[in-house]
């Protein structure tokens, strides 16, 4: 084992896991004095602390260009579904019937892998303007 990994194993070893595998409650995580940590009351590498939170974040903003589908060339096989990381695919009865803009970062993942080219990717400024008229 590497000297990192025993720091990094070492560092955590006070942290204690919750959750439903544990029937104990999880852990809130205290930032409020944040500006004054020092090096050593950071982990190394990123820590998450809690899970399930990326839907309460609007991400959407980071985003150069955005997905359009096109809603004639969609046979709503799901593979854009499957593809997208940030779950970002609206799907209602087994249908896309749309992307949540709100949370898409533009990666372009569902576009690549949609084999009927029912997704392109528009520069996001250009499509702003569109929306506008």
């Amino acid at each position: 084992m590497s000297k990192t990994s025993k720091a990094a194993r070492s560092s955590r070893a006070g942290v204690k896991t919750a959750g439903p595998a544990t029937g104990k409650k999880k852990k809130k995580w205290d930032f409020r004095d944040i500006a004054t940590w020092g090096p050593e009351k950071h982990e190394p590498g990123a820590v998450i602390p809690e899970s399930g939170t990326a839907d309460q974040y609007e991400t959407g903003g980071w985003r150069t260009e955005r997905p359009i589908r096109d809603i004639e060339k969609c046979n709503d096989c799901m593979i854009c579904y499957w593809g997208c990381p940030d779950s970002s695919i609206v799907v209602k009865d087994g249908k896309m019937v749309g992307i949540d803009l709100n949370h898409c970062k533009g990666c372009g993942i569902c576009a690549e892998v949609c084999p009927r080219d029912a997704i392109e990717m528009e520069n996001e400024i250009q499509a702003r303007k569109e929306e506008e008229v």
